[in-house]
C-alpha cells in the first residue's frame, strides 16, 4: 500500500479501525488505573506492527515510525468518533463497523496476504488491551473479564479468524 493509492478517507478508515477495535475493547470494562494500562498496551503493540510485520505495506505505510511522523506532521492522525459510539454499550458495534469498512477497502487495494496480516494485526491489538490489566486494585486480579472476553469474540469474528 502506497499512500498515493489511497484518498485520506480511505487512510483514515483502515488506520482508524485498528485504534478503535483497541479502544472498544477498553471500554466495554472500564476503570481509571487499567483504562491507563490498556492505553499504555495498545500503544506497545501499535509502535511494534511495522518491525512485526515488515513487509505488510499496509502496516508499513499508517504504522511504521516515518508514516507516524508524517501524519502527526500533517495533522492526520486523529480518530474521530461521537461520545456516544464509544459507551460501554456501542464501542464494539462502532469497532465491528469500522473493520467492515476498513477491509471493504482493502479487499479492492491489498493483497490476501496483508489483508490476512491487517486482521492478525487489529485482533492482536485487541487482546494486548484486554490482556493489559486486571479487575482488582491497580490493575491486578483477572486480566480478560468475561465483558473483553465477550468483545474480543464478536472482534474475531467480524474480522473473519
Amino acid at each position: 500500500m502506497t499512500l498515493p493509492d489511497y484518498s485520506s478517507d480511505e487512510i483514515a478508515k483502515v488506520a482508524g479501525a485498528v485504534m478503535i477495535s483497541g479502544m472498544a475493547v477498553a471500554m466495554v470494562d472500564m476503570g481509571v488505573i487499567s483504562t491507563a494500562i490498556e492505553a499504555a498496551a495498545m500503544a506497545k503493540e501499535v509502535s511494534g506492527a511495522a518491525k512485526k510485520y515488515p513487509t505488510n505495506s499496509i502496516i508499513q505505510s499508517l504504522f511504521s515510525e516515518e508514516a507516524v511522523e508524517k501524519a502527526k506532521a500533517e495533522g492526520t492522525a486523529k480518530v474521530e468518533l461521537k461520545a456516544e459510539d464509544m459507551k460501554p454499550e456501542t464501542a464494539v458495534a462502532t469497532a465491528n463497523k469500522a473493520i467492515t469498512d476498513a477491509l471493504a477497502i482493502l479487499e479492492i487495494k491489498a493483497t490476501p496476504e496483508e489483508i490476512k496480516e491487517y486482521k492478525e494485526f487489529i485482533y492482536s491489538c485487541a487482546d494486548a488491551v484486554a490482556n493489559a490489566a486486571g479487575s482488582g486494585l491497580f490493575g491486578t486480579g483477572e486480566k480478560v473479564s468475561p465483558t473483553e472476553a465477550a468483545a474480543l469474540a464478536q472482534l474475531k469474528a467480524t474480522l473473519g479468524l
